[in-house]
């Protein structure tokens, strides 16, 4: 779902656009295809688009996309990217009353799904367990770098979160049109592994300081978000988040931090992407792609910024061992590791 060669890439494209001055709204309208498809068997991924033929405008650039799901995907998220950045960098955020009405169905293949690596179930939340959601650019390589923690983890997921439009597709979220950022839902054992072991993860996954997008992922469905479920967690975000910000010493964080009830409104924070994009990057075939921009900048001591009614509770399960051997480093990594969880006896 991501370009192979972004910049001859973006180049092209964005010549062959040249002519045709269109809006980024006419253009994402357009970007929408196959809606309905997403709640179709997967062998319907594999036809060509026709999208491009619902406006006169885009049908005139004609832009070819090959028949794979894959390279679809590519050209979707390539066309979303390059609008973004032809219309400022940033794209901005679409308002509730302007987003896509989307749909009651929930996504296709999800129920009964199992973890490709972890084997649990997708959706399962068993008692005594938690979740965290965040999103810190592409999904897949932010899924894999917790998916790999030693312990405690019982499934992750990927999805769209923090948006405005109920079920959306992979391809309407591309458009910047329903809110959404890429997230992922963690669902783990606090007895076995801490939020903050999680937090630290998102954190140094990616560099965000960087506004609506990572890397070569421009526009608000790659923007950096982390979602609270208790007073307990948004405590500890912030003040992480205050810390870190100094660490990096390159201006303002600008995640965004919100409860997860504050899109109850709007349906729900979280909705999974299509099954296809699960576990993506550990299924034969994949390509090994990954847009986050991790700064090789280790969060501070947790003693030093976690607020000290918090500490006994939330202490951190992995310790600096762990981050030494372990940790991202500058650029992104997670696609050269293995699949399958972090041995406890490698750190």
């Amino acid at each position: 779902t991501h370009l192979a060669s972004p910049h001859k890439t973006t180049r092209a494209i964005t010549e062959a656009m040249a002519p045709f001055f269109l809006s980024r709204q006419a253009l994402s309208v357009g970007l929408i295809l196959q809606t309905t498809t997403a709640f179709q068997s997967q062998a319907s991924f594999t036809t060509r688009s026709a999208a491009l033929t619902t406006s006169p405008l885009i049908a005139a650039a004609k832009p070819t996309f090959p028949t794979t799901n894959r390279m679809n995907n590519t050209a979707r998220r390539m066309i979303g990217s390059i609008l973004d950045l032809l219309s400022g960098g940033d794209g901005g955020m679409i308002s509730p009353d302007k987003a896509l009405p989307g749909r009651p169905e929930k996504m296709a293949g999800i129920d009964g799904l199992k973890h490709y690596v972890l084997k649990n179930d997708l959706q399962e939340v068993p008692e005594g367990y938690e979740q965290c959601v965040f999103g810190n650019g592409c999904f897949w390589g932010s899924e894999k770098a917790i998916w790999r923690l030693p312990k405690g983890i019982h499934s992750t997921a990927v999805g769209y979160c923090a948006g405005f439009t109920p079920n959306p597709t992979y391809n309407e979220a591309c458009s910047s049109m329903t809110g959404h950022t890429e997230g992922v839902r963690v669902v783990y054992n606090p007895k076995e592994i801490s939020y903050v072991d999680i937090m630290r993860m998102f954190w140094e996954s990616h560099d965000p300081t960087q506004y609506m997008g990572q890397g070569n992922d421009r526009g608000s469905q790659y923007r950096s978000g982390i979602y609270y479920f208790n007073e307990d967690q948004k405590r500890l975000i912030e003040a992480s988040k205050a810390a870190y910000e100094k660490q990096l010493g390159k201006g303002e964080i600008k995640t965004e931090i919100a409860a997860a009830s504050d899109f109850d409104k709007y349906g729900g924070l979280w909705y999974f992407a299509e099954a296809y994009h699960q576990q993506y990057l550990s299924k034969p075939g994949s390509r090994p792609y990954c847009s986050a921009q991790p700064q090789g900048v280790s969060l501070a001591p947790f003693d030093s910024w976690c607020p000290e009614d918090l500490k006994e509770k939330y202490q951190p399960a992995l310790p600096e061992s762990f981050w030494k051997k372990h940790g991202p480093v500058r650029g992104c990594s997670i696609v050269r590791f293995d699949n399958e969880p972090i041995s406890e006896s490698s750190y």
